[in-house]
Formats: C-alpha cells, structure tokens, sequence
C-alpha cells in the first residue's frame, strides 16, 4: 500500500465502490500503511502492545494516524473489539444512540450483556445502522 501510487489507490478504492475517495484520501491511506509498517511491523497487534490493552490509550494512538480523530478511533475500537476482546464492551455514542432509537438500554455494559461477546462488534454495527436511519423511519420495517 506505501509503495503504491495514488492513482492506483484512487482506482482501486472505486472498483471496491468508494466513489467519494480522492487523492487525498489515497494519501492518507498510504500514510496509514507506513505508519503501521513503521511503528508496528505491518502488525496492528503491536499497536495493542504499545497501548498495554487499555482502550483510552489505544484510541489516543490510532489518532496518531494523519486524519483519524476521535470519531475514526471510536469506529476502528468498535470494529476491534471482534478481534481484540480486551476493547470489550465499545459502544460509541453512535451505537447508543441507535440503541435509544429502538428502546434497548444506552449503557456499555447493558448493552454488551445482551449478546454473546463474539457478536458485539457486529451488534455495534448494526446500531450504528439503525441510528443513521432518516428520522420518521421505522428501523423494524425493511
């Protein structure tokens, strides 16, 4: 990815279906790749050494990236949190949110209790999904 030109990875992010990417979103990207090739061997494992599994720290050091912030940490922990059990239970405000929409608890923990761990990751997702629904919309009808 580093040793790509960003052309390359301008096309390639439209034949996976990302229109709205540009070059300097390809440049990101390439930065990402070398920042983890860099810090961590090409390992994101050893982001979680570094981070000595605490969540907060993790968050701050995937803002290191050059256009993640708070928001791009929350999403990449929640998505983590299939893989790495230690970032167990993330629930951003995002997920809570459409947690509300639906009438379930707004709490972590709560929230966590109602799915086996290996689910949560994906449950996260899908409330994401539901609190980005258009207001009026009823998230149980297809």
């Amino acid at each position: 990815m580093r040793n790509a030109s960003r052309p390359r990875v301008v096309a390639a992010l439209g034949r996976a279906g990302y229109r709205r990417y540009d070059e300097r979103t390809a440049t990101q990207l390439r930065d990402m790749a070398g920042l983890v090739l860099d810090r961590y061997g090409g390992d994101l494992r050893g982001l979680a050494d570094t981070a000595d599994r605490d969540v907060g720290r993790a968050a701050r050091l995937v803002q290191e990236v050059k256009g993640i912030g708070p928001t791009g940490a929350a999403v990449f922990l929640r998505e983590a949190q299939q893989v790495w059990p230690w970032v167990r239970p993330c629930l951003d405000e995002r997920a809570c949110a459409g947690a509300r929409r639906i009438g379930l608890p707004d709490e972590a923990n709560r929230l966590a209790a109602m799915v086996a761990p290996g689910d949560l990751a994906r449950f996260a997702a899908g409330l994401v999904r539901v609190s980005l629904l258009p207001k009026g919309r009823d998230p149980f009808v297809g």
